[in-house]
């Protein structure tokens, strides 16, 4: 993450994506710093996770005579049912998803074939990321 200064002085942090030709460069030409673009790419994968790590659950109370206050997310369902319901919240793989984040165009190297962007990319480090610019219309400016 590197950082570039606007014209009021602020820093503003930013995410370089390298560009695998140096012809690709040219898609970006018509773009400004209000262009929006859409980053899609494949998270990181957190292997089997429980569900605090991947729902956010709070676990069991720790005091008032509680002694199960481990790191579950307690009942699964009802007892007349005798079933779980489907899309019950539990644990399991976590990661490794296609997943799109719109980010705003900051601007070109071209000594280095790289795009700058403000935001997140999703993804490892030297993962494939697909950037897809938005084609303007007729009645747009």
């Amino acid at each position: 993450m590197s950082q570039l200064f606007d014209e009021d002085s602020k820093v503003i942090p930013y995410t370089g994506l390298k560009l695998k030709n140096q012809e690709d460069l040219i898609f970006f030409d018509s773009c400004d710093n209000t262009t929006k673009l859409n980053l899609v790419g494949i998270t990181k994968g957190k292997g089997f996770a429980g569900t605090m790590k991947r729902y956010n659950f709070a676990g069991g109370p720790a005091t008032h005579g509680q002694k199960d206050h481990a790191r579950q997310q307690g009942s699964i369902g009802t007892q007349g049912q005798g079933r779980v319901i489907p899309g019950k919240k539990m644990p399991g793989r976590m990661g490794s998803d296609k997943h799109t984040v719109i980010a705003r165009f900051l601007g070109i190297d071209k000594s280095l074939c790289m795009i700058k962007v403000k935001g997140c990319v999703p993804g490892s480090r030297n993962s494939e990321v697909l950037i897809y610019v938005p084609v303007k219309s007729d009645g747009e400016n």
